[in-house]
């Protein structure tokens, strides 16, 4: 039987459940280049007070960014970010204990690798199967083998370490496991196909993980991919899953605020549309924001857009 973190807290507590921010000041998975300045930004923006959330935790990185790749494992900061992986993890897993929804607004991608394994905790500490899901909503799959990732990034490859693909000191954050299975991924908008054949990513779509990429999107419509979403996400074989949204899902014509830019993208409304459906499951447990860069936004409006897409998309997940 599914479990649902809203339910258990209502009945066992007796109150509203409320979103409870977490802000992760960190770009060690990307650049130095701004994004470190979402969770500021998005606040600004009114993000928190729309949602009527409480502040759980800024988190901030212990060590600063080092450019230089590592030659054992291909990737930049990878002991900084498992380190941030586990303190973002303990935060994440303290929201979810006490019944409230974590909402994760971080620099880069690689927010997914602590937000999954918080999620795995606290099922732990409930008692419960610690297997989660994963709805990926990215411009991109970072699905990238270090050695194909042309800048080492962790935000090249941050979903195939969480389904434990790549270096064993982030795919390996504890002894159970990938953070996710294959199986138990959906994910939705990406448009970089061809850059990832022609730079030589490993193919996500020879896994078991449920992608539908633009196009695919573009020529069924909105509405049956969210229908379809909303199936595989309910019939998961978790105890609920987190949803991970990355800005550059947008299209590039009115949120162009991000570092790895490309045409297209979808529609806010489209994304609304998501959001609105994967809250319908019952079984979201947590949500993660990401990439959108501040430095790239003088007039704040990709910003307002952002924190009005979530808003509209979310706001009845209480």
């Amino acid at each position: 039987a599914s479990f649902c973190f809203q339910r258990h807290v209502r009945c066992s507590h007796n109150r509203q459940i409320m979103f409870a921010v977490i802000s992760l000041h960190s770009n060690l998975g990307l650049r130095p280049s701004g994004v470190e300045l979402l969770p500021t930004e998005l606040l600004r923006a009114g993000l928190q007070r729309r949602l009527k959330a409480r502040h759980a935790a800024d988190i901030h990185p212990l060590e600063e960014y080092d450019s230089e790749r590592s030659t054992v494992t291909g990737l930049l900061n990878g002991p900084a970010l498992r380190n941030s992986a586990l303190a973002l993890a303990d935060g994440v897993a303290g929201v979810l204990r006490e019944g409230d929804i974590p909402l994760v607004l971080a620099g880069d991608c690689s927010v997914i690798l602590g937000a999954l394994l918080g999620s795995k905790w606290a099922n732990r500490s409930m008692v419960l199967s610690d297997r989660v899901g994963l709805l990926f909503l990215d411009g991109h799959v970072d699905f990238y083998r270090p050695d194909a990732s042309p800048t080492g990034e962790v935000a090249d490859m941050d979903l195939a370490l969480a389904v434990g693909r790549g270096p064993s000191i982030l795919a390996e954050l504890d002894d159970s496991g990938p953070l996710v299975m294959e199986d138990s991924v959906v994910a939705i908008g990406a448009r970089d196909a061809d850059e990832r054949d022609q730079v030589g990513s490993q193919d996500i779509r020879d896994t078991d993980v449920m992608l539908f990429e633009l196009s695919t999107i573009r020529s069924h419509g909105i509405e049956s991919i969210a229908t379809e979403m909303h199936t595989a996400l309910v019939q998961q074989d978790c105890h609920g899953f987190w949803c991970h949204i990355d800005a550059d899902v947008l299209d590039d014509a009115l949120m162009p605020a991000v570092d790895y830019r490309q045409p297209g993208g979808l529609a806010p409304s489209e994304l609304v549309a998501l959001l609105r459906r994967a809250v319908e499951t019952d079984r979201m447990i947590g949500l993660s924001v990401a990439i959108y860069n501040p430095k790239l936004d003088p007039s704040s409006s990709c910003a307002n857009l952002l924190v009005d897409t979530i808003v509209n998309g979310v706001s009845d997940w209480r």
